[in-house]
């Protein structure tokens, strides 16, 4: 079986979703393609049965309501069969040898828990594109953003998956959540000089708010900011009793 098994978490995504999967049927490392439908009102899910009789990689998840994207991702992560997970939002990309790159990187350092791919923005407003720290604010986003990880689904579990608090659900923000306790606990490289997952903007995409506040465009609710900080440190101090946990555990020996 090939390495890697793909998370898609889909809402209403019918315009983009084909497109997210046709780059994911390109990458040979792909054993499975998980669709998430998350509740999606249009034709999403008709969308990924298309592509399940084409591909029998391809396999459609149905959540019984829109639960958010970090339920999704979870619930398929627990699906999955493989030794490595990626994730891809449906209204983004791979580009061609994304996952062939993550693979090799992963396979020559057993000891590394994921690898951040660089992330190719398409279709952002030039206010934000010719800012001067662009490039700066666009690689914490590269380092954050999901449809950039690819991890070891052992570290995944220990960490809990995607937090699935329902302020995070309602502000985002859980993306750089889980970004952070990765940092912290197993620590994170990001390829650079090559893009290899390409991020299409569209209105209300959550990088357009983070570059806004960054950037000076609009200020930051700092009651948002300080519960966004407060959940993030609760998931991070939960995630390293998670794994402080299972280190301390024996392992039983083989026959007994």
């Amino acid at each position: 079986m090939s390495p890697i098994s793909i998370i898609v978490p889909c809402f209403n995504g019918a315009a983009t979703l084909s497109r997210a999967l046709e780059s994911c049927l390109a990458q040979p490392e792909a054993a499975q393609i998980f669709v998430v439908d998350d509740g999606s009102t249009d034709s999403s899910a008709s969308i990924a049965r298309a592509h399940a009789l084409r591909d029998p990689r391809v396999r459609l998840l149905q959540m019984t309501g829109n639960g958010g994207a970090a339920r999704a991702r979870n619930w398929a992560a627990l699906h999955a069969l493989t030794p490595f997970l990626a994730f891809l939002d449906a209204d983004d990309e791979y580009l061609p040898g994304a996952l062939a790159a993550a693979h090799a990187h992963l396979e020559q350092h057993p000891r590394e828990a994921a690898i951040r791919l660089d992330v190719d923005y398409v279709g952002f407003p030039g206010r934000l594109t010719s800012h001067p720290d662009f490039e700066k604010y666009a690689t914490v986003l590269s380092n954050t953003v999901p449809s950039s990880l690819v991890i070891r689904r052992s570290a995944f579990l220990a960490l809990g998956g995607f937090p699935m608090d329902d302020f995070f659900r309602r502000q985002g923000g859980e993306d750089g959540a889980f970004s952070w306790a990765l940092r912290e606990i197993f620590g994170q490289r990001r390829f650079t000089g090559q893009k290899q997952v390409r991020m299409h903007y569209h209105d209300g995409i959550h990088a357009e708010r983070f570059l806004n506040i960054q950037m000076g465009f609009v200020q930051a609710d700092p009651a948002t900011t300080a519960e966004t900080l407060r959940c993030s440190q609760a998931f991070l101090d939960a995630a390293l009793a998670s794994v402080r946990q299972m280190r301390a555990l024996d392992l039983a020996q083989p026959g007994r």
